[in-house]
């Protein structure tokens, strides 16, 4: 593998031709990771790819009915309907999740954090060829109100996926707001004044009271694919990110495969206060290895957050305003969460949001 030694930090201008502003961010214990056939010298790499062991794995009974979960249809259509202990944790972190893989985050003192914004479907023509390909339109969650919007303060990407990067959206967000990407991110950003800070695994940055750190997944990247013409398979790079404040984290995980990532993170930063961690997308008929390979199962979610020490774990990815990519139901993902949450013997606890809820920790 081809690896970078990065020595010091680094933050670059990029004054192209474009009237963004681009900082690149690199810290003196940042890793940047390529593959390594020299005809993919621009790809990004995960930190830890081949094949993966996993310590558990649901194998039978894993979607029986939970009297927590009221649904229309057999896991589909539902609320979590469960009386829930919060846990005294005093971050200060509020969390709204907004479904699927967005958040609206807020600290104590008020600085505002929206991840993986996506309103609506995905992006024109992507969102009519895949519902032409046998998808369909999801239903949409209940987006920020106008006063909401108006108060983000950053917005941060995970990756460049159609369900977690939409260009419709940054028109609405503007350019006022402070953007926070992986490297390689900001071409995609229509050229309008945005200032955008593109950052390397275990990369910082501060804004106002809150340090932001980006951090390694197991995934990939694509957007555009052209047959025998042009793809750009994983020439941006991907992650998660930890907000800290006051001495309390909060880890989105973005999407993401279970590896030794997860250790790597909590021996550099420590216990995680509040886990964001997804727990769809693993189920495939065709491929199972390789969607468990990019995409945690909910029992894969469990043994993440016992790696990283969370005090609390707040799951995402199934839902109401999901694509249906965990089982192609809406809330299979959970039922499957709950069981193997009890099975495992997990004693972190759990707190479960449906779309469109706010919870203080």
């Amino acid at each position: 593998m081809k690896w970078l030694a990065l020595g010091a930090f680094v933050v670059l201008s990029i004054g192209c031709t474009t009237t963004n502003t681009v900082n690149v961010i690199v810290n003196d214990d940042s890793i940047i990771k390529y593959r390594d056939k020299p005809e993919n010298q621009d790809r990004f790499s995960n930190l830890y790819p081949g094949e993966k062991k996993y310590s558990q794995t649901c194998t039978e009974n894993c979607y029986l009915p939970n009297k927590l979960i009221k649904c229309d249809t057999p896991a589909e259509n539902c609320t979590f309907m469960g009386q829930q202990s919060l846990p005294e944790l005093g971050t200060g972190f509020s969390v709204r999740w907004i479904g699927h893989a967005s958040f609206y985050v807020n600290t104590q003192d008020g600085t505002s954090f929206l991840f993986d914004p996506v309103s609506k479907q995905f992006d024109w023509p992507v969102d009519l060829a895949f519902k032409l390909n046998g998808g369909f339109y999801r239903n949409e969650p209940k987006w920020l109100t106008g006063r909401q919007v108006k108060n983000v303060d950053a917005v941060l990407y995970s990756h460049i996926h159609y369900d977690h990067f939409n260009k419709s959206d940054i028109d609405k967000l503007g350019n006022e707001i402070e953007y926070f990407t992986p490297l390689k991110f900001a071409s995609h950003f229509p050229n309008d004044g945005y200032k955008i800070n593109e950052m390397a695994w275990f990369a910082s940055s501060r804004l106002g009271n809150t340090d932001i750190h980006f951090v390694p997944a197991n995934h990939f990247s694509n957007r555009i694919l052209v047959p025998f013409i042009y793809e750009d398979n994983s020439k941006t790079l991907w992650g998660g990110w930890i907000l800290e404040s006051n001495h309390k984290k909060l880890f989105f995980a973005g999407d993401t495969g279970y590896s030794s990532h997860f250790k790597d993170i909590y021996k550099k930063y420590g216990d995680i206060d509040v886990c964001l961690l997804p727990i769809a997308s693993y189920f495939s008929e065709q491929n199972p290895k390789w969607y468990r390979y990019v995409h945690m199962t909910p029992e894969d979610a469990l043994t993440a957050a016992q790696d990283l020490h969370c005090k609390v774990i707040i799951p995402w990815g199934f839902g109401n305003n999901s694509w249906k990519m965990g089982d192609r139901s809406t809330h299979s993902p959970l039922l499957r969460f709950l069981k193997m949450h009890k099975q495992m013997k997990i004693s972190i606890p759990i707190f479960i949001l449906n779309e469109g809820e706010e919870q203080t920790f």
